[in-house]
């Protein structure tokens, strides 16, 4: 564990820091996340492009919609384990590869595969409790369902670092993760708006980039909104393909890198106050009994409620050798 100290994501943040580092992670590493990542975009890209939506638009009949919509339950499963190994392999990459120089991407594929099955057993559990906290916040209205978004998100960020930095099991993980989400409640909670605000702005802006080429399709679609079928070949073109998986390259690296910062985070506020805790431990801390003056001992001079006796009023006797003992013989000295 100590070797993560000096994880460059390892620090106590605020969001200025935290962005600065995540900013300055992701410029450092860029080259090799960014080619990996477009690797794994185009691969989920591709794999979507299967699942083909476009019979749907034709489909007016529910009950064959719900049959066309159940048929693609399969593949849409299938293209979210990939999408949530890729997440693994990013995450191992992003947390081991500053501390270890022998560390490469190729090695982080066979070495996170040990953390895949618990991980998708933690969000198949995830999911179910998430679904549950969406639908309760339904009624709390928009705000409700929006905090409970929010907190099945930081929740989720926390999985993977916990699980691969502590090396927990399933159950240890879940603790681990909530104990550490819930620390800093309101703290990790702005974090995540912010971040996900920022992505979501960034993500706009990119799309509207890369669609750019094929603005002539959507603006025939508005003015003939029943020729959807030609809108949805936009999505299988080669071109879009790829410009899709680039832009999803730009921005797959920074959830994992964020993910870091908030448990390094945690983990650094924790370090820090267990530091503090055993340079001044309980003992020489102030107590409420330090504020007042200590009781005199029952013989203590001072003491008010010291009992008077017969003794106390008359001096004590001189000792033998005290020089004003009236007793004590002089030996007189002659001239």
């Amino acid at each position: 564990m100590d070797q993560f100290n000096n994880h460059p994501l390892y620090k106590r943040h605020n969001i200025d820091s935290a962005m600065n580092s995540l900013w300055e992670f992701y410029r450092k590493h860029f080259l090799t996340l960014f080619i990996a990542s477009v690797v794994m975009s185009l691969v989920i890209q591709y794999a979507s492009t299967l699942v083909n939506m476009k019979e749907l638009s034709d489909i007016t009949d529910p009950m064959i919609l719900l049959e066309k919509i159940e048929g693609l339950i399969v593949p849409i499963l299938g293209i979210s384990l990939i999408n949530l190994l890729f997440t693994t392999i990013l995450q191992y990459y992003i947390i081991f590869k500053p501390i270890d120089s022998q560390t490469t991407f190729f090695t982080s594929i066979v070495k996170s595969l040990k953390y895949f099955i618990p991980y998708l057993i933690i969000m198949i559990l995830l999911a179910f409790a998430g679904s549950i906290a969406i639908v309760l916040g339904i009624f709390a209205l928009v705000v409700g369902a929006f905090f409970a978004m929010l907190y099945v998100v930081t929740i989720y960020l926390f999985i993977l670092p916990v699980m691969m930095v502590e090396d927990a099991n399933i159950g240890s993980t879940i603790s681990r993760t909530i104990s550490l989400a819930h620390r800093h409640f309101w703290t990790n909670i702005g974090w995540v708006a912010v971040f996900i605000i920022l992505m979501l702005v960034i993500s706009v802006i990119l799309s509207g980039i890369i669609l750019i080429p094929f603005s002539g399709s959507f603006i025939r679609n508005i003015f003939k909104p029943g020729d959807s079928a030609a809108l949805a070949d936009v999505t299988t073109k080669p071109l879009f393909i790829i410009l899709s998986a680039v832009v999803s390259a730009l921005t797959m690296p920074l959830m994992p890198i964020f993910a870091c910062i908030l448990y390094f985070n945690g983990k650094a506020v924790e370090d820090y106050v267990q530091q503090a805790s055993q340079e001044n431990p309980p003992d020489s801390k102030v107590t409420v009994e330090d504020l007042y003056a200590r009781p005199y001992s029952d013989n203590h001079p001072e003491n008010p409620d010291k009992k008077v006796t017969v003794d106390d009023l008359y001096a004590k006797p001189y000792s033998d050798d005290h020089p004003d003992n009236p007793d004590n013989e002089k030996d007189l000295g002659t001239d």
